[in-house]
C-alpha cells in the first residue's frame, strides 16, 4: 500500500502542475514533449546506475511466451522480461499519448466534466481484465470499497447538465478505451515480467510517447518558450514515478483494488491541492466524494 500512496501523490502532482499551466497560455504540446523527454532520460540514467543485464542476454522468446502467457506458467526469464518490456512499452507509449490526445479532443467537444468521468472510468478495463484473465477477485468487503471508489469518481466529475449528457459519442468511448489500456499496460508488464526490468519498460513507454509528441509539436507550429520546457521538466519526474510506483504497488495489491483507489484518491488530492494552492472553492459534490473515498479506503484496508 505504501507504493500505491506514492503513485497517488505523483499522479496528483502532475494534474496540479498542468492546472497551473492552464492559466498561463502555455504550449501544451511543448510541455508534454519535454515531459516525455525528461521521463525517458531519467529512465535511461536509472538503467545505467542499476547496471541492468541487457546486452549479454539470449534465449527463445517465442517458447517463453507460449509457456508464460498462453499456458500461464511462471514468469519470463531475464531475456524474456527484456523483450516483453520492449514490446509492451512500445504499445503502451502509443496508448499513453492517444489517451492524452483524446482527452483534449473530448474536453473541447463534450466539456471537462464528462471527459474527466470517462477518463477516470477507464480503470474499469484493467479491473475487469484482471478478474477475467487472472481471477484476481476482491473480497466481499473490498467490492463495497471498490463500488464506493467508482461512485466518488462519478460524483466529483460528472455534470448532470442535460447538454453535457447528450455529448456521449465516439470521442468519449475512445478516451475511455485508450486511457484504460494505458493503465492496463502497466499491469500486463508487471504480471509476466521480472520487476527489475520495469526501467526498460518505462523507458520505451516514454520514448515512444516522446517521439509521437515531438511530431505533434512540430506539426502544430506554435511558439515554444523556455517556460514551456521548464514546466515539462517538472511534470516529467512525477509522470515517470507515478507509473514506477504503480507497477511496484501491483506486486502486492490486487488490480481490482489498486486502480479504483489510485484514481479516486488522486482526484481527492487534486481537489484539496486546488483548494489550498489555487484557492478554488470546494463544491458540495467534491466534499461528498472525499468522504466516500475515505470510507472506501478504510473498508478496502480492513
Amino acid at each position: 500500500m505504501f507504493y500505491l500512496i506514492l503513485a497517488i501523490l505523483c499522479s496528483s502532482s502532475i494534474a496540479l502542475i498542468f492546472k497551473y499551466t492552464e492559466g498561463n497560455n502555455m504550449n501544451r504540446y511543448a510541455v508534454t514533449t519535454m515531459n516525455y523527454f525528461t521521463a525517458f532520460i531519467v529512465c535511461f540514467i536509472m538503467l545505467i546506475i542499476n547496471k541492468l543485464e541487457i546486452l549479454s542476454l539470449s534465449g527463445n522468446f517465442y517458447n517463453e511466451f507460449v509457456q508464460v502467457v498462453l499456458n500461464g506458467s511462471g514468469s519470463f526469464s531475464k531475456y524474456g522480461s527484456l523483450i516483453w518490456a520492449i514490446l509492451i512499452g512500445v504499445f503502451a507509449g502509443a496508448f499513453f499519448f492517444l489517451s492524452f490526445i483524446y482527452y483534449q479532443k473530448s474536453v473541447k467537444k463534450n466539456g471537462a466534466s464528462l471527459s474527466g468521468t470517462f477518463g477516470k472510468l477507464g480503470i474499469l478495463i484493467p479491473m475487469c481484465m484482471s478478474i477475467i484473465l487472472w481471477n484476481e477477485y476482491p473480497t466481499s468487503l473490498q467490492w463495497v470499497g471498490i463500488a464506493l471508489s467508482i461512485i466518488s469518481i462519478i460524483i466529483v466529475n460528472l455534470s448532470f447538465d442535460k447538454n453535457n449528457l447528450n455529448g456521449v459519442n465516439l470521442t468519449l468511448i475512445l478516451l475511455f478505451f485508450f486511457g484504460g489500456m494505458a493503465e492496463f499496460s502497466n499491469k500486463i508488464f508487471q504480471k509476466y515480467s521480472l520487476i527489475e526490468y520495469k526501467d526498460v519498460f518505462l523507458f520505451f513507454v516514454f520514448f515512444i510517447s516522446f517521439l509521437i509528441s515531438l511530431y505533434s509539436t512540430l506539426r502544430s507550429k506554435n511558439k515554444v518558450i523556455s517556460k514551456d520546457l521548464f514546466i515539462g521538466f517538472l511534470v516529467g519526474i512525477p509522470n515517470l514515478f507515478s507509473s514506477f510506483f504503480l507497477i511496484l504497488a501491483l506486486n502486492t495489491v490486487k488490480t481490482s483494488v489498486a486502480f479504483p483507489l489510485y484514481s479516486a484518491a488522486s482526484i481527492i488530492l487534486i481537489s484539496l491541492g486546488s483548494f489550498v494552492i489555487f484557492k478554488e472553492k470546494l463544491r458540495k459534490k467534491d466534499i461528498t466524494a472525499m468522504i466516500i473515498t475515505i470510507i472506501a479506503l478504510m473498508i478496502i484496508n480492513v
